[in-house]
């Protein structure tokens, strides 16, 4: 007998695991189908449930509407559906009401087994398994499967069987597509939950249809670090669907314990309200796992136990954090006891303060089950004695409430650490610093860099402060993060049975990626050298710290106006051509700065630099904490933007704002999808590295990939940083250009397509996309065709490696285009070309999207480029962390070295050099000038930049004077520009310093 290989065996094995699962088979047809069709919902077992759980009820409506009261009720129950608050997610909770009579749509399981009606009332819910339903008078359509509930079809299954050549590709096509979501059972929040594409490899979800707009969540496990779910030995790789999740005691669970709405304002560009959108949140795999895995390790084991979940950074962590919260605070144990008095959240993110009691009420349907402590500790001691279920509170109360904890009886405490306590920008660390600004700029770096080292050690304060407490055997702590550091690892990892910690739960970096829940930061990555020139201004040669005068050096040319200014045009220009344009023209960008001081500086030379260009389509907002003293001028974030911190992420979040300065403000914990590139002018490393990187990862509509120019670090050191976290990272060589060239000779000798058809294309291309021309189309159509008739023509090898080469050099090309000095014509016209003949191909099965690059266009730029590419990291199972590699080191002694030789390895390292004598004639040139009164009063009355407008042709006079001191260094002064240009910023640099400092 044959194997049975259609669609129609997969339904029919899905059907039969419900039904041993507890499900009954539901035929509708006749008189049940009609009234599905007028009604979206199996009205024979909605009464039938009624009438067994709640006959009384029934009564009471059939003696206020008379013989017709189903007719009515059933009116009634479409209404609140549709018009009442949450919809069918509030409608299923909380039932509805019907002239003074509650009707409940279902009963969940109870937390405790004291209440014996209510459990008798739970076991009375009905599950129902329909194959093949049709929905609607106006058409034929059917849906595979649907599962209801007492009645309601609260999950659509579309189904699909590779073995018939269609995968879950094409059921979420069809579910996009053939789906009209004006049809009753297809409407938002009315009837259906969930809407899953389902087939034996893998499992996608939506909760809302909107035609092309749907936005499908994978529902997938996880296949050894990576998407996908895993072999399973005689059985489907997604019978967990069916035969777990879909389980009637779990679907319910999700029904009442997890599933939400969430609301989200959707702004103008002042910040107004013009529209609220509705979510229904419905838990992804790894989020619904984690939690029930929690909570089920916490019964067993009860208090006093701790917990890592390593969840990559933009996985979900508020909703995890959220539900578990809810649940722990529920939990009893077998003598129907709270296992915890209260659950105390630790965050700083205003939006978990809401989410967390939006999230909570609409489960629990009462108010004070949350308290967010925004006062004192008074405040949070009286949450404490009061038992309120869930507290949220900062970190800087995290040592008082460790105080008091211990010191509390018989009570029991969860503690959730959410890893973006130290989001955006550094309150912490100055409330637990309590550093002062000074009007010198080494004390000014001195005050960002001790800010930071505090901000980047939050997790050891945390540890250190329970290590302090002693053992806790009355708390649980519960810590959330996707960059776990050693000692967090130690702290609250789980002992595997080598004896070794490590996360309790994962969801992967690489999984994350894989899946397309968030982008890969590390695919377009470009690096810069900036070279810059040192000067001793000194005549002696002393001995120095190697670190610190290394460090004075290159903060010096770092700030340096020249240097700025230079990458400000670099951003800028860059923006403007090349980034603008994604995510439908609403791409933003982010530049990272050294510290606040650059902040405040790139601000200045992005607004002047923007003015001067007359540029009317980008405007900058900065942010940094505090105050920052630039000479004898203060700055300020709500100065210098035009209004308060906290209006920030919504102003950033219109259209009126484009690119964001920060200094380690908004750095971590920020999310905002459409920022797409990020300008990184500070040394990453590290966790800090991941966070940062990892602003650019969330997705949105239209958001395809993402962008780094970083013009200070190297690409093995990201690499580097990230490898820990992925899962494992590898390293792509070096995108050379010529590359292109190699492409281009595999391309040709396939005979795909001729010189003249390569023309045609690009001349239909440049006249029709000019005209708008749908003649234009007609005839492009018909030239790539006669491609793709040659590669039918090809064996399957052939096609599959001519579709391969052809993919690469798009996407090469593609690349090189981002920021390349480098041109050539007739590779720009097999590009575009290629472009639409991969379009036409015929698509097999394996096929993934290629990716068709936006509108480009040719540009050059003047710094060099030492490396871009994607910085792949490794598939290797994972990575295990040197606590002393990747902790907090230990003091390094530092070196002692002549300043000379430091200059010379600077010097070497950025391809310049001075001689003993150029440098004399540059201090001296700066000697004379900071004696000239006139050049005194200038420099004390003036700002730097108009000193510096003043002080630029005068340098020169200044120069010549000193002529036959050095004749051939004055020759290059005054014959090479650039060098010019860099010369006289400096020296002005210099005499404005010395002069003002006195």
């Amino acid at each position: 007998m044959a194997v049975d290989t259609s669609e129609k065996g997969f339904e029919t094995n899905i059907e039969a695991a419900l039904i041993a699962n507890g499900y009954k088979k539901r035929v509708l047809e006749g008189e049940a189908s009609a009234l599905f069709k007028q009604y979206a919902i199996d009205v024979e077992e909605l009464f039938a449930f009624l009438e067994d759980t709640q006959s009384k009820s029934l009564r009471a409506l059939e003696k206020s509407y008379g013989p017709n009261y189903k007719e009515q009720v059933l009116k009634r129950i479409v209404e609140q559906l549709k018009t009442s608050k949450q919809g069918l997610v509030e409608c299923l909770r909380k039932g509805i009401k019907d002239r003074g009579v509650t009707l409940k749509f279902a009963y969940h399981k109870p937390a405790t087994t004291m209440n014996q009606l209510t459990n008798e009332w739970y076991s009375k819910n009905r599950f129902n398994v329909a194959r093949q339903v049709y929905y609607s008078d106006k058409h034929n359509n059917s849906v595979d499967m649907v599962l209801f509930l007492n009645g309601l079809p609260l999950i659509v299954m579309e189904l699909k069987n590779p073995l018939t050549n269609q995968t879950v590709e094409q059921a979420m096509k069809q579910l996009k597509f053939d789906r009209d979501p004006n049809e009753r059972l297809f409407k938002f929040n009315e009837r259906v939950v969930v809407y899953f594409a389902v087939d034996p490899d893998e499992v996608f979800m939506t909760t809302e249809l909107k035609k092309g707009k749907t936005y499908f969540l994978p529902f997938n496990k996880g296949n050894q670090g990576g998407k996908g779910n895993p072999l399973v030995y005689e059985n489907y790789r997604t019978h967990y669907l069916w035969e777990e999740i879909l389980a009637p005691d779990s679907l319910l669970d999700i029904l009442f314990r997890f599933v939400f709405i969430k609301k989200d304002d959707i702004l103008d560009s002042n910040g107004d309200t013009i529209e609220e959108r509705k979510m229904l949140i419905f838990p992804r795999f790894h989020q619904l796992d984690a939690v029930r895995k929690l909570e089920e390790d916490v019964k067993v084991r009860l208090v006093g136990h701790n917990y890592l979940i390593q969840h990559s950074a933009g996985s979900g962590k508020t909703n995890s954090i959220s539900w578990l919260a809810h649940r722990l605070a529920k939990l009893h144990d077998e003598n129907n006891e709270s296992i915890f008095s209260s659950v105390i959240v630790i965050t700083d993110r205003r939006v978990l303060d809401k989410q967390l009691q939006d999230a909570v009420y609409q489960l629990e349907h009462k108010a004070g089950m949350v308290e967010r402590i925004n006062k004192d500790s008074a405040q949070l001691a009286n949450a404490i004695n009061n038992e309120t279920r869930i507290i949220i509170t900062t970190l800087q109360k995290f040592p008082f409430i460790m105080e008091k904890v211990a010191g509390i009886d018989r009570k029991k405490y969860a503690v959730i650490i959410d890893e973006a306590h130290s989001s955006q920008g550094g309150k912490a660390s100055t409330a637990l610093t309590n550093i002062l600004s000074d009007k010198t700029l080494e004390d000014a770096y001195n005050e960002d860099r001790i800010a930071e080292e505090n901000l980047e050690s939050l997790d050891e304060q945390i540890i250190e402060t329970i290590m302090k407490s002693g053992k806790q055997d009355n708390v649980s702590f519960f810590a959330f993060t996707a960059t776990p550091k050693p000692k967090t690892l130690e702290k609250f990892g789980t002992l595997g049975m080598d004896g070794k910690p490590r996360a309790f739960h994962e969801y992967t970096m690489r999984q994350a990626i894989e899946e397309g829940f968030i982008l890969d930061v590390l695919q377009n990555y470009t690096t810069y050298k900036t070279f810059w020139k040192i000067a001793k201004t000194i005549d002696d040669d002393p001995e120095v710290s190697r670190k610190q005068a290394t460090k004075k050096l290159a903060q010096y040319v770092s700030l340096h106006p020249h240097s700025i200014a230079q990458k400000t045009e670099i951003i800028i220009e860059h923006y403007r051509n090349f980034v603008k344009r994604k995510i439908g023209g609403r791409a933003k960008a982010m530049v990272v700065t050294a510290s606040r001081l650059h902040a405040v500086r790139y601000k200045i030379a992005f607004d002047k630099y923007i003015d001067e260009k007359g540029y009317d389509d980008l405007k900058t907002v900065v942010a940094f904490s505090g105050t920052v003293k630039d000479g004898e001028i203060s700055y300020t974030e709500p100065d210098m933007n035009k209004f308060s911190e906290k209006e920030l992420p919504e102003k950033f979040n219109s259209d009126e704002y484009k690119v964001l300065l920060v200094a380690e403000k908004y750095q971590t914990g920020f999310d905002e999808p459409l920022l797409h590139t990020m300008y990184v002018d500070k040394p990453l490393s590290g966790i800090k590295a991941v966070q940062t990187l990892s602003r650019l990862n969330r997705t949105c509509p239209g958001k395809e990939d993402t962008f780094v120019l970083d013009f200070v670090n190297e690409q093995e050191d990201i690499k580097a940083s990230f490898q820990p976290y992925y899962e494992s990272t590898s390293l792509s060589e070096v995108t050379d250009p010529n590359i292109l060239y190699d492409l281009q000779g595999e391309l040709e000798p396939y005979q795909i397509f001729t010189e003249e058809e390569v023309q045609k294309v690009n001349e239909l291309e440049l006249n029709g996309g000019l005209n708008k021309s749908t003649s234009a189309q007609t005839a492009l159509n018909a030239e790539i065709d006669k491609g793709v008739e040659r590669y039918k023509k090809l064996s399957a090898g052939e096609q599959e490696a001519f579709k391969a080469a052809a993919t690469k050099f798009t996407r090469t090309y593609g690349f090189v285009l981002q920021i390349a000095t480098f041109i050539d014509v007739d590779l720009h016209k097999l590009y575009i070309y290629l472009n639409y003949l991969l379009r036409k191909l015929p698509r097999d099965k394996n096929d993934k999207d290629v990716y068709l690059a936006d509108d480009v266009a040719l540009e050059y730029y003047r710094n060099q480029k030492v490396f871009e590419g994607s910085i792949e990291l490794e598939k290797t199972g994972g990575v295990e962390l040197d606590p002393q590699r990747h902790g907090a080191g230990g003091a390094v002694e530092d070196e002692k070295t002549k300043l000379s030789s430091i200059l010379e390895k600077l010097n070497d390292r950025f391809g310049t050099e001075f001689t003993e004598e150029d440098l004399l004639f540059d201090e001296q040139v700066v000697s004379t000038m900071t004696k000239s009164e006139d050049v005194q009063v200038r420099a004390k009355n003036n700002s730097y930049d108009n000193f510096r407008l003043a002080m630029k042709e005068r340098i020169i006079d200044f120069v010549i004077d000193r002529m036959e001191a050095n004749e051939k260094y004055t020759h290059k002064i005054l014959g090479d520009q650039e060098f010019q240009s860099y010369f006289i910023d400096k020296i002005i640099a210099e005499v404005y310093t010395e002069i003002n400092a006195g």
